[in-house]
């Protein structure tokens, strides 16, 4: 199972929030780029990063920590917030970001979205965000009608890179991930499912992998220090190898 230390961005700093709540903000960081370097050194493959700027905005804005992010580090990286219509998509991939998670624009304009993933294949993943089982959009600052397992049939047929499923409830609570909802998600497609939210120790990490998700994302856990990335990435591996997981 492959783990994704997360980078939250908010006017430039790297900062975490409590159930997307723009009111409950922690600044952990005024240099993103040695916050990533620092999990490249600790043996990190991957990076999530999250413009919560553009999430909110509806365009991307932390632009150029972004660039110099990717220019410095050797990882695979992702970027979500904001990513809303083909010239941004075109502009961050040309930037040298690997992956883009996009959420809002797959939900208010499918069809755009099938467009896309065609268009650029195996560079999208489909961002989702859920409270109470109801997808969250801009942010999460919005919540819509449409179920989160209902939406993902729509897309189970396209070639994207993953699926990012975010439980608001248990992010950046430090009490564990929405176990059963993650677990289910992944039983209903094939695409590879990262979960992301809540996760806080070793065993979350165990248990997310023995349920069958390809990835986890990590964020408040690292910056406060109740999980170690080192450990967290010598247990996916681990299990990866012993338990029958998606790869992304």
């Amino acid at each position: 199972m492959q783990i994704w230390p997360a980078i939250d961005l908010r006017g430039g700093k790297c900062v975490r929030l409590q159930q997307g709540d723009y009111a409950r903000e922690t600044i952990f960081s005024d240099d993103p780029v040695a916050v990533a370097l620092g999990f490249q050194a600790a043996g990190a493959r991957h990076l999530h990063l999250v413009d919560l700027d553009g999430a909110r905005d509806g365009r991307p804005t932390n632009w150029e920590i972004v660039r110099q992010v990717v220019s410095v580090v050797d990882l695979e990286c992702e970027l979500g917030g904001g990513v809303r219509n083909r010239q941004v998509i075109e502009q961050l991939l040309e930037l040298g970001l690997d992956r883009l998670v996009i959420g809002t624009a797959a939900l208010k304009n499918p069809a755009w979205f099938r467009e896309m993933c065609l268009a650029v294949p195996g560079k999208l993943v489909l961002g989702l965000d859920a409270r109470n089982g109801l997808v969250a959009t801009d942010g999460w600052l919005e919540t819509s009608s449409v179920r989160a397992s209902e939406l993902v049939q729509q897309f189970s047929d396209l070639p994207l890179a993953a699926i990012v499923y975010t439980d608001i409830a248990t992010d950046g609570m430090m009490a564990g991930p929405n176990l059963p909802e993650m677990a289910a998600m992944q039983r209903q497609v094939e695409i590879p499912v990262v979960a992301s939210g809540g996760v806080t120790n070793l065993e979350d990490v165990r248990n997310l992998a023995e349920a069958g998700l390809a990835g986890a994302i990590i964020g408040r856990a690292l910056y406060e220090n109740t999980i170690d990335l080192a450990e967290a990435i010598t247990v996916g591996r681990s299990l990866q190898a012993t338990h029958k997981t998606r790869t992304l």
